[in-house]
């Protein structure tokens, strides 16, 4: 399996950006890595990508030089174990809100001894059965990546729980979601979503696990990450389409 380069990059404490992506054609992928991106988070579980797309933007990924990185719709053995056959390096698993979510990411994640994910090398991951069996589960095991997401007060109660569990990359918490569980739904900037993702970053750094979230703004990215993220998800294609061309077409009309 190839080297994670992403994976590398967050253990040396570089902090890395990539958008959400929901439309499906490769060349999106190949156009956010060419643009300098580090990864995309193809999104399988908000939109119609589908794995058979998801396999084509993968090797997109792979020919523009840019870590590709699958969100699926629940954590789900099946879901993940399909995204992992097809060459995804990493794996973001939704509604991470307990430590036995965290153990059954990691068991679907990962092959013997860290997990029981299902074996089968006739796959894409591992070049459909030309690479060395051995080689691959345990390349698979060191350079696949674990983004856990966590959404709500529930998952940042039971934080300390889910980050002693051997096998988180990343932890990503989801503001949107988040705002929603504190009643006050689409308030990213408000001040109690801003006291519980500090909270979040703090913990994560005293474990030394990196921390993730969204921002759909660069002033808010840059915001967090001088507070010490990471993983940091800008935006989605669609909005950064549509922001792009409002701005030509507001400047040539006016």
């Amino acid at each position: 399996m190839k080297k994670n380069s992403l994976k590398k990059a967050l253990q040396n404490g570089k902090t890395v950006l990539g958008p959400f992506l929901k439309l499906t054609d490769p060349a999106v992928v190949e156009i956010m890595g060419f643009a300098g991106f580090d990864f995309v988070i193809i999104d399988a579980e908000h939109g119609p990508i589908s794995m058979q797309s998801a396999q084509n933007m993968i090797r997109a990924a792979e020919i523009a030089n840019i870590t590709p990185v699958i969100r699926v719709a629940n954590n789900d053995e099946s879901l993940i174990l399909r995204a992992l056959d097809i060459g995804a390096q990493g794996i973001q698993i939704p509604q991470i809100n307990c430590k036995s979510d965290a153990l059954r990411a990691v068991k679907s994640v990962k092959y013997s001894p860290q997990g029981e994910r299902g074996v089968c090398r006739y796959v894409r991951a591992a070049n459909y059965s030309s690479m060395d069996k051995f080689k691959y589960f345990k390349s698979a095991n060191e350079e696949t990546m674990i983004i856990a997401h966590i959404e709500g007060v529930e998952g940042i109660n039971n934080l300390d729980e889910i980050l002693s569990v051997p096998g988180m990359d990343v932890i990503f918490i989801g503001p949107y979601d988040l705002s929603q569980s504190l009643g006050i739904p689409g308030e990213v900037n408000h001040s109690l979503v801003i006291e519980k993702m500090k909270e979040v970053v703090l913990k994560c750094k005293q474990n030394k696990i990196a921390v993730g979230t969204f921002a759909d703004d660069i002033q808010t990215a840059k915001k967090w990450i001088s507070l010490g993220i990471q993983y940091m998800s800008f935006s989605v294609d669609v909005g950064i389409l549509y922001e792009v061309s409002k701005q030509i077409v507001e400047k040539l009309k006016k």
